[in-house]
């Protein structure tokens, strides 16, 4: 959550501030702000997306090369033009922006406040700041030096970048918990808290790690350990491209990334499915299947759309691999001391791989001495460095804030995995071959839903104005209700639940009347008779029964007011076409009701605060 952007060359660095955050702004857009340095440090900043700081800033633009940008995702203070970043020292030389946050804020404020130091905004941002200063003060350590003292004493996580105008030749960056990228220029360097702001510029990037301080000037950069040890780094390429990260003529992200997914699982299959032996090859696996087909017990954690992803994957590796698996919500994991076997592994999943609460499963589950692999979409990414090994997603960015593309894609690399651990089971190769042959037509048939998407969209016309929603779905159908729920939440702000759809009767069922509309799935599978029994129960009670399914015209056009049709596949392989429609008309709700679709109110893309 937030964005951070910064650079030090020989361009003006407003422009290039601006149009980062602006690609940065799913991460958060409360408020943003700008400092920069040109002989003296100038701030700008406003309560409000971006587009009201680049008005403000078109009036009187500020001079420099030199400076750091941030859009803000509210934690501490409210959004308003004092609590927005940059914060500034008091004697207004040097100016910070922060992501994450720093635990002990309230008790590091009072004994500033005892020495005399005054504070205007509610954040804890302000509170680095001004210890900063008293360490300067204090000592009389270089703004460097006093960085990395003042963070020995903080508790919690950030990423954060400073400027002084006493040193207009240095950018300082630091992070712990919260994600920042060095971008490698020709005399030039681009900081971001993801690659969107850098991308433009360069494609040569140095990832900074928990714990790593770096002091750029604009003939190079230097990396230290906050105990002050210089550290050697990588230079990496990055595999994003601009294309990537516009929106190529849709009118939001979200609907091009609905649009995306033919495209996105194919790249997440390639290289690694074959209808003949050896059917699925995770390279970034390959060292592990072996520990991963004896595990005793394999654990999902994840958060959100990941965690329903994973909800799925408990179907596919039981039902193909016969391995128990437990699905966990990152954000308990650690908090309930779980009890983990020498047995067990861990697999985490997460799109951008700087999930808070799924990073810090991941060090619990190393604390305890168990193998954790990842599955993510963002390369370089710390979930990606700090796992024993794992997959990529191979999705392509992911810039609208509800996800979409990224559930599919983390569901096809779980099929691919449950298929490669049932053939290390010894499933038989015809069997094998058949669920092969059916993954790889998912895209095509992706395709087929989305030519459909007019009729969503007409369905969508009529529900508009509901206020609440329930979604229904039996076996790995369960979880893409959850998501469909969840979907219509995230950006249509109308309240719904999924259920699994026998569980209607055990609460959900007195909701019902002609006011609330019930979303089916109901594919022609082992639970078919079961879910229409569960629809005729509906019915029998006024509701508006929306359905999708593969079954041919008849019962259910008689039982639902609306129908939508999709392509029949593997009854396991069912949630990659399932959730499709259920995408599209969160989607087109959302628009209808005029809500900010990729912006959606009190989120933000990447929760890198717990």
């Amino acid at each position: 959550m937030c964005g951070i952007v910064g650079y030090i060359g020989d361009r003006e660095a407003q422009d290039i501030l601006i149009k980062g955050l602006s690609r940065l702004e799913y991460r958060g857009y409360d408020s943003s702000g700008v400092a920069v340095v040109n002989g003296h440090l100038e701030v700008r900043k406003k309560e409000g997306k971006i587009a009201r700081l680049s008005d403000d800033l078109s009036n009187k633009t500020l001079e420099g090369k030199l400076g750091i940008g941030h859009t803000r995702w509210a934690t501490h203070g409210a959004p308003n033009d004092t609590n927005a970043h940059p914060h500034v020292s008091t004697d207004g030389s040097f100016a910070l922006v922060h992501n994450g946050i720093i635990e002990n804020y309230t008790a590091l404020r009072d004994m500033l406040s005892s020495r005399g130091y005054s504070f205007q905004s509610q954040t804890d941002t302000e509170v680095l700041v001004r210890l900063i200063e008293d360490v300067i003060k204090e000592t009389g350590l270089s703004l460097g030096k006093a960085v990395r003292q003042a963070l020995s004493q903080v508790q919690g996580t950030y990423g954060i970048a400073l400027v002084t105008e006493k040193d207009p030749d240095m950018l300082i960056a630091a992070r712990k918990g919260s994600p920042l990228i060095l971008g490698v220029g020709d005399g030039e360097y681009f900081l971001g808290s993801d690659a969107a702001p850098i991308v433009e510029y360069t494609r040569k990037v140095v990832y900074l790690n928990d714990g790593e301080l770096v002091i750029v000037r604009r003939k190079g950069f230097k990396v230290f350990s906050v105990d002050d040890v210089k550290l050697d780094k990588t230079i990496h390429e990055l595999e994003w491209d601009l294309e990537q990260i516009e929106k190529g003529g849709y009118e939001h992200f979200m609907l091009k990334e609905i649009m995306e997914q033919p495209t996105a699982l194919e790249n997440a299959m390639r290289g690694r499915l074959y209808e003949e032996d050896p059917f699925v090859q995770l390279g970034g696996l390959m060292d592990s299947i072996h520990r991963l087909r004896n595990a005793d017990r394999i654990i999902l954690c994840a958060c959100g759309t990941s965690w329903h992803a994973a909800l799925v994957g408990e179907y596919l590796i039981e039902a193909w691999a016969r391995i128990p698996v437990e699905v966990e919500y990152a954000s308990e994991f650690r908090y309930r001391n779980p009890i983990l076997r020498e047995g067990d592994a861990v697999l985490v999943i997460s799109q951008s791989g700087e999930t808070a609460d799924t990073l810090a499963a991941v060090r619990e589950a190393q604390r305890q001495s168990i193998p954790v692999y990842g599955i993510c979409n963002t390369v370089g990414s710390t979930i990606a460095r700090e796992t024993d090994a794992g997959v990529y997603l191979h999705a392509g960015p992911e810039i609208g804030v509800a996800s979409t593309k990224a559930f599919t894609a983390q569901v096809t690399i779980l099929a691919q995995l449950a298929l490669k651990l049932a053939k290390e089971h010894q499933m038989a190769d015809d069997e094998l071959r058949q669920i092969v042959t059916e993954l790889k037509a998912i895209p095509g048939k992706i395709a087929e839903v989305l030519e459909n998407a007019s009729c969503v969209e007409q369905i969508a016309k009529t529900f508009r104005y509901a206020s609440n929603f329930l979604y229904l779905g039996r076996g790995a159908n369960f979880p893409v209700a959850l998501e469909g729920a969840l979907k219509l939440k995230e950006i249509s702000y109308i309240h719904a639940e999924g259920y699994p759809a026998a569980e209607m009767k055990h609460g959900p069922i007195a909701l019902i009347d002609r006011f609330m509309p019930v979303v089916f799935i109901a594919m022609q599978d082992s639970t078919y008779e079961k879910v229409v029994s569960n629809i005729e129960e509906v019915v029998a009670r006024d509701g508006v029964v929306i359905v999708v399914t593969d079954a041919e015209e008849g019962q259910l056009d008689e039982l639902c007011e609306h129908v939508i049709r999709i392509p029949k596949t593997h009854e396991m392989l069912s949630p990659l076409l399932t959730v499709i429609p259920l995408q599209l008309l969160s989607y087109y709700i959302a628009v209808l009701r005029g809500c900010d679709v990729d912006q959606p109110r009190n989120l933000a893309k990447s929760v890198t605060v717990e």
